[in-house]
């Protein structure tokens, strides 16, 4: 497989699950959910009724999971020279830790039957499943005849932690850890299936260097008729608000030219193993953390600076369900953006700044409690751990630095105030005037170098896909910045706080125009200037030229 290759289909891979989206439960004939898109085609209405309840419930088709077989076989999508390789014979045991909330009981019972058949006996020591506080009637009494059955032929091997109120992915994994015995920890979502000789590579590594974490090569188990999507190699790493986002693996890597070498990775993506007792040495996972994300991002970080290394397998490969919304937390969002603040706090130094840009909160007063972090900066203070500029250099050189951006935020019109400049539809690249609300659309950074950034900052140098305000035959466009450079087009602006925008070369001004065929009354325009003044929320320093 090319690198090529990789690059494209990377561009389509979400290590995230997709943000929620409403259905309709009640519509009639169905069509309008996606479930129905590739599946169920032959289903009679209620067949269909049925599946869509469950599919909101779960965010997966358990009405399909339902109906296929425990054991089911799966593809091998190794990179074929990992068949041939050749493992020690004495590896250490490992304990697999499997958490969930309200799981669908056939997707639980999946995984777990993938995990036994599939992990060489005398290499998997035990199954933990930590439950955190479910409500699904299922996952009580049948789960219990479930396990009862399998400890009834060896007994203990199947352990049950019971949460008695929800902790938060964070926690459990942390409570499946401190019941584990094993010499390493697999910690895994309970909606996987384990591929064959997915734990030898993983063992051996470990074996080798305790203070490695590693993380399998992940395949796509399809949310809607659960086939296995094969996903490219790939490393793990972050965008600037500690979403996880799939890397191409570093160039160092394609040089070997040898498909089943370890991928370096500057993060994990969520489901990972790694030696028990190195796991506490290292601090667990910041359990300051609220209900999920951002806690993978944080350990990869925490490894790298702290003496550790991270590693995606090839030869060891997972498919996971991608569910199409997340039914157990009504604003996900919320919850990353706290833990992603205490990741800044704590482990990011003078970056820190980029995470609050990328979320478009003040560096001061954001507003947002992250919680008591002294304990996480002793952490950090007794592991003698190295800067996070050094992981930047050392370990994600593909992460875009922004340290000339002097100011950011939304930017705003005295003329209008209740309205925000915004990069408009996705498909054009017209700059728009919309109801403020702060999300990323409306992000506006203004550089050292007087550009005016409007829209996501681009995370990896190899993204180059920020967009800059430019006058093009006096009119305010979105151009892609690198290319707007080249190609010496009008793209700095004068501006200082409470002031106009204008452009350096053309002289026109951003200003507001009326107009009533628009939804909110004003367009954008460059005319000469009238005295309309601009203001934007965070000034980092001065914006004098």
């Amino acid at each position: 497989m090319s690198e090529s290759m990789v690059q494209g289909a990377n561009q389509g891979m979400s290590c995230t699950e997709a943000p929620p989206k409403p259905e309709e439960a009640e519509a009639e004939p169905f069509t309008d959910s996606s479930l129905f898109a590739h599946w169920g085609q032959e289903l009679s209405p209620e067949g269909r009724r049925v599946a869509l309840k469950q599919f909101q419930y779960y965010g997966y088709n358990a009405y399909l999971s339902d109906r296929l077989p425990l054991d089911r076989p799966l593809p091998d999508l190794r990179p074929s020279g990992c068949r041939n390789l050749s493992f020690p014979d004495s590896l250490p045991e490992v304990s697999i830790v499997f958490i969930f909330v309200n799981e669908a009981l056939s997707v639980l019972l999946r995984s777990i039957h993938s995990a036994i058949e599939r992990t060489p006996p005398h290499l998997l020591k035990e199954i933990i499943l930590v439950d955190d506080n479910s409500s699904n009637e299922e996952l009580k009494e049948k789960l219990a005849e479930y396990v009862d059955k399998v400890n009834g032929r060896k007994p203990g091997f199947i352990k049950v932690v019971r949460h008695s109120k929800q902790e938060g992915l964070i926690r459990s994994r942390v409570s499946g850890w401190r019941v584990a015995t094993a010499p390493v920890v697999a910690l895994f979502d309970a909606h996987v299936e384990f591929n064959v000789g997915w734990a030898e590579p993983v063992l051996t590594r470990i074996k080798e260097n305790r203070k490695r974490i590693i993380s399998p090569s992940f395949d796509n188990i399809k949310y809607d008729n659960f086939e296995i999507e094969e996903y490219p190699l790939a490393a793990q790493g972050f965008d600037w608000e500690l979403w996880c986002r799939y890397l191409n693996p570093p160039k160092a890597w394609w040089k070997l030219q040898n498909s089943t070498a370890p991928i370096r990775s500057p993060a994990l993506i969520g489901c990972f193993i790694v030696d028990r007792q190195y796991f506490q040495e290292i601090g667990l996972l910041d359990e300051g953390m609220e209900v999920y994300g951002g806690e993978n991002v944080e350990l990869g970080i925490r490894v790298w600076q702290c003496g550790g290394s991270v590693e995606v397998l090839p030869c060891s490969r997972i498919a996971h369900i991608e569910r199409a919304h997340k039914p157990y937390t009504e604003d996900l969002t919320a919850h990353v953006r706290r833990n992603a603040l205490r990741v800044a706090e704590v482990w990011m130094d003078e970056f820190k700044s980029h995470v609050y840009m990328a979320w478009n909160i003040p560096q001061e007063d954001s507003g947002v409690d992250i919680g008591d972090i002294t304990a996480r900066k002793a952490l950090r203070k007794q592991l003698q751990c190295k800067t996070f500029r050094w992981y930047l250099v050392s370990v994600y050189p593909e992460m875009r630095m922004y340290s000339d951006i002097i100011a950011y935020g939304v930017l705003q019109n005295s003329l209008k105030t209740d309205l925000c400049l915004d990069q408009g539809p996705d498909t054009e690249n017209v700059p728009i005037m919309y109801i403020c609300h702060g999300m990323t659309p409306q992000n506006v950074y203004y550089t050292s170098s007087q550009q005016i950034h409007v829209g996501i900052l681009s995370p990896t140098v190899d993204d180059d896909d920020n967009r800059c305000l430019v006058d093009v035959n006096s009119r305010p466009r979105l151009i892609e910045c690198s290319y707007a450079k080249a190609k010496r087009m009008k793209l700095h602006w004068q501006f200082s706080q409470g002031g106009p925008i204008q452009n350096r070369k053309s002289k026109r001004c951003l200003e507001l125009q009326e107009n009533s065929d628009l939804e909110f009354g004003f367009q954008l325009v460059l005319q000469k200037c009238s005295g309309q003044h601009w203001s934007i929320t965070n000034v980092l320093r001065s914006l004098a030229s």
